[in-house]
């Protein structure tokens, strides 16, 4: 039968087996592009399967369980909140929503308080979607014209626009129905399946026992969207729209299912679902255990920093999770605690005397061998100062290796850098040279120079000008004219910062990069380090060069922390 958006009534139950709301901006829009669209014209929805809830008649009110539509069911209680808080229209949705196992949702539903969203994966989600809401209504044009559109909505969402309604007869089971309608649907996922398929099995043993699964499942998904949690098991699939774990409780799943065998290479659709269906069947309290083990092993790996850093560090370097997560299990602690070491050390494959040879321009082998070295240096040292290293930083950035020192200014080519190349270089000449005969009528070449770039004279103002000025400026400012392609003048910076500091000498890449700390920004602890002459001796002096001496003392500090993992 159908039934109008306006003529749903009473209130529907969220059971646990239920994903959370999942619709992002895209989805909420085109709804409201169809509706609109319509023009009053009857228009009928997706269907609303649902089923009387067998507490249903405890209630002061009916109550319905909702097999499948909450998506769009809670999108349109969204739109009516909106239509009545922000657009004066009506009383609200005619119908109320509540939740088995997402506590403060059936709250959060009606404030939408922005301080909350980001607390919650499910407020996130009911959040952004009712931005988008208002975005669409805002785009109508003022309050007047948005005041009537909502008019014109809510007359075709009570008059036109209308479900296909389904009850589902009393003796259905709805977890095998809610599996059936969803099963080949693009949004469902292995583990919302699973989550089915479990619940189903537990429930028809004990309903008490199948409330606390529902429960743990939830608390499991909310610890792994803790930011530095699962950028150390997820690695590059760390990022907040990767698209191969939508559900992060399916990294587990995955782990879980490649322990029991599979075919090599791409997991092929619902290959999980297959192989954990069976275990669930066999024996769900086995499985279930299972699962809980894996979470805790995660936890107990985070809480200590020189265990969360060596896994976090093999992830980051391309090896799964769950190689790591099936060895732990066959070794002690002490054990599997080398083995990342002598893991960590065959990956790498350096040996401490070649390690000085490695080269930047090396595409092929020195630069991906520099980044994994310089990337486990930043690593140890946390761990040696017992501290986490932040993957989720360090992985929500593209990193490439930043020269210390520059011997020359040869990679610039347009105005606009030659101009930001000579101010702060300028400035560079400033901070380290007091007196100097060539200081003063350097600068003011330089500022010639950079009036004539301001002034948009750039066209007479040639490549070769600029070589010749900044070649002079390098050997005022430069102590160490060799080139040095490795890892003595080399550290960790993310590409747009590089950019910032391309081709400049030392004191200047100095100043950028207290300027980058003291703005909050990330840059790696040992890339600190070293413009604040950490590894230099303590009568060092010079403090705003980088010679051959800060370059001895960086690589014995290299090799000192990285002892362990070179052959």
């Amino acid at each position: 039968m159908h039934k109008t958006i306006g003529a749903i009534r009473g209130r529907f139950f969220v059971p646990g087996y239920q994903r959370g709301y999942r619709w992002d901006k895209c989805d909420v829009t085109r709804l409201l592009d169809d509706i609109w669209g319509s023009n009053g014209s009857e228009y009928s929805l997706q269907p609303i399967v649902v089923k009387l809830h067998k507490h249903s008649e405890e209630l002061a009110s009916q109550e319905w369980e909702l097999i499948d539509g909450q998506q769009r069911l809670t999108t349109l209680y969204l739109i009516l909140q909106y239509m009545r808080r922000d657009a004066s229209q009506g009383i609200g949705a005619p119908y109320s929503l509540r939740y088995e196992t997402r506590q403060g949702s059936e709250t959060y539903v009606d404030t939408l308080d922005e301080a909350k969203h980001g607390t919650n994966i499910d407020f996130f989600h009911l959040y952004h979607a009712y931005q988008a809401i208002d975005e669409w209504f805002k785009q109508h044009g003022d309050e007047y014209v948005r005041n009537s559109v909502a008019s014109t909505l809510h007359n075709h969402l009570f008059k036109s626009v209308r479900v296909i309604w389904y009850e589902a007869p009393a003796s259905v089971e709805a977890i095998p129905l809610f599996t059936r309608l969803n099963v080949g649907r693009i949004p469902l996922t292995d583990a919302e399946l699973i989550k089915a398929a479990l619940l189903s099995k537990v429930r028809s043993q004990s309903p008490d026992r199948a409330l606390e699964i529902a429960a743990q499942w939830d608390a499991i998904e909310r610890d792994l969207h803790h930011h530095d949690i699962w950028a150390f098991v997820a690695g590059a699939g760390a990022g907040v729209g990767d698209d191969k774990y939508p559900t992060r409780i399916s990294l587990l799943l995955d782990t879980l299912a490649d322990e029991q065998g599979g075919p090599p290479g791409v997991r092929p659709r619902y290959h999980t679902f297959d192989v954990l269906q069976r275990r669930i069947e066999q024996d769900f309290s086995e499985f279930w255990k299972d699962v809980v083990a894996l979470h805790a092993q995660i936890l107990g790996w985070f809480d200590v920093p020189k265990i969360y850093n060596k896994i976090g560090f093999i992830i980051a370097s391309g090896r799964p999770f769950g190689e790591l997560a099936f060895e732990v299990k066959h070794k002690r602690k002490s054990e599997f605690e080398q083995g990342l070491i002598a893991r960590i050390k065959k990956n790498l494959g350096v040996n401490d005397d070649d390690l000085e040879d490695l080269s930047y321009e090396e595409r092929k082998r020195g630069y991906p061998k520099l980044m994994d070295l310089l990337l486990l240096m930043n690593v140890e040292t946390c761990s040696r100062f017992g501290v986490r290293f932040p993957f989720s930083e360090h992985l929500g950035n593209k990193w490439t290796l930043e020269h210390i020192h520059a011997q020359n200014a040869d990679a610039l080519n347009k105005a606009e850098q030659w101009r930001t190349w000579l101010i702060t270089h300028r400035n560079a000449i400033d901070a380290v040279i007091s007196e100097h005969e060539a200081k003063k009528q350097l600068k003011d070449e330089i500022q010639a120079a950079v009036d004539e770039l301001v002034a948009e004279k750039a066209g007479g103002f040639s490549g070769e000008k600029f070589n010749l000025l900044s070649t002079r400026i390098l050997e005022l400012l430069n102590q160490d004219q060799l080139p040095d392609h490795s890892i003595r003048n080399l550290a960790l910076l993310s590409s747009s910062d590089n950019s910032r500091l391309n081709s400049s000498v030392f004191e200047v890449k100095r100043q950028m990069i207290l300027e980058l700390d003291r703005a909050g920004k990330y840059v790696p602890c040992c890339t600190r380090n070293v413009f604040l002459k950490y590894y230099a001796a303590a009568d060092a002096s010079q403090p705003h060069f980088w010679g051959k001496q800060d370059k001895d003392d960086y690589l014995e500090a290299i090799r000192d922390v990285l002892k362990p993992y070179l052959n």
